[in-house]
C-alpha cells in the first residue's frame, strides 16, 4: 500500500530528464507526488506532457502551480527573445531562466515539508546543460544544506535529501534509462520553441541534444520534428 511507502516529491517539468528522475524515484520504492510549475513558458505544451507522465508514474497527487515568470522576463523562454536555432550554445545560453531551479526547488521543498516528504527528485543534468548554473552539483549540494537550515523539519533533525540521479549522465544514457524503466519517451517534451502546428522545432539546443542522445543510444526518438539540423 502506498501509505506505507516513504514519500518523495518530483519536480516534473514534462521533459525527458524529469520523467526519468520520476521513474527512478518510483523504482526506488517511493510514493511519488509531482510538482509542475506553469511559469508561462514559451513551450507550454510541456505542461500537458507533465500531466501524462504524472499519470504514468502513478503519482498520488500532481500539482500544477502557476507562477508567471514572464512578468520578470530575462530569458528566451519567458520573454520576447529569439530561441537560438544554429547549434548548441557555449557558456550560459539565453534559454537560461534567472534562478529558475532555485525558485522551483524552494517551492518543491515547501510542499514536501507540508506533506511529510523528505526526499526530492529533480532531473538536472550537468553534462548536457553545463552552461546552466542551477544544474550543477555544487548548487544541488548547497540547496540541500539550505533546506536543512531553512525548514522546521531540518532544524528539528529531519533533513531533506535532494536526489539528482541524472546529474552526471549524458542524454544517451537517459534515453536508455527511460526504455529500461518502461517509460514511453513520446510522453515527454523537450523543444523550447514549438512550431505553429504543434511539432517540435528540431533546431533549438534542447531538440538537438535530444536527437543526438537517442541516436547515440541506438533508439528511435518518437518526437515529431518540424525540421532537422541537416535540413536547416
Amino acid at each position: 500500500m502506498s501509505e506505507n511507502l516513504p514519500k518523495a516529491v518530483i519536480l516534473l517539468s514534462g521533459g525527458l530528464d524529469s520523467m526519468v528522475a520520476g521513474g527512478i524515484a518510483r523504482e526506488q520504492g517511493f510514493a511519488v507526488s509531482a510538482l509542475t510549475i506553469d511559469y508561462n513558458q514559451r513551450h507550454r505544451i510541456e505542461i500537458e506532457s507533465a500531466r501524462e507522465i504524472a499519470r504514468a508514474l502513478g503519482a498520488e497527487r500532481h500539482v500544477v502551480l502557476p507562477l508567471d515568470l514572464s512578468q520578470f522576463g530575462g530569458s528566451a523562454l519567458t520573454d520576447d527573445i529569439d530561441v537560438p536555432k544554429t547549434g548548441v550554445e557555449e557558456g550560459i545560453p539565453v534559454t537560461y531562466v534567472p534562478a529558475r531551479n532555485l525558485v522551483f526547488l524552494s517551492l518543491t521543498l515547501a510542499w514536501a515539508e507540508a506533506i511529510g516528504a523528505h526526499d526530492i527528485f529533480i532531473g538536472v543534468n550537468a553534462l548536457d546543460y553545463s552552461g546552466y548554473p542551477d544544474c550543477r552539483p555544487d548548487f544541488i549540494a548547497s540547496f540541500q544544506e539550505t533546506a536543512r537550515l531553512a525548514t522546521r523539519d531540518g532544524v528539528e533533525g529531519r533533513p531533506f535529501t535532494i536526489h539528482a540521479p541524472l546529474q552526471h549522465w549524458g542524454k544517451a544514457r537517459i534515453a536508455s534509462e527511460a526504455q529500461r524503466l518502461g517509460l514511453d519517451p513520446a510522453m515527454s517534451w523537450s523543444c523550447y520553441d514549438p512550431a505553429e502546428d504543434g511539432r517540435a522545432c528540431g533546431l533549438c539546443d534542447s531538440c538537438r541534444l535530444r536527437q543526438k542522445g537517442f541516436e547515440e543510444a541506438g533508439l528511435v526518438d518518437p518526437t515529431p520534428y518540424a525540421a532537422l539540423p541537416d535540413e536547416a
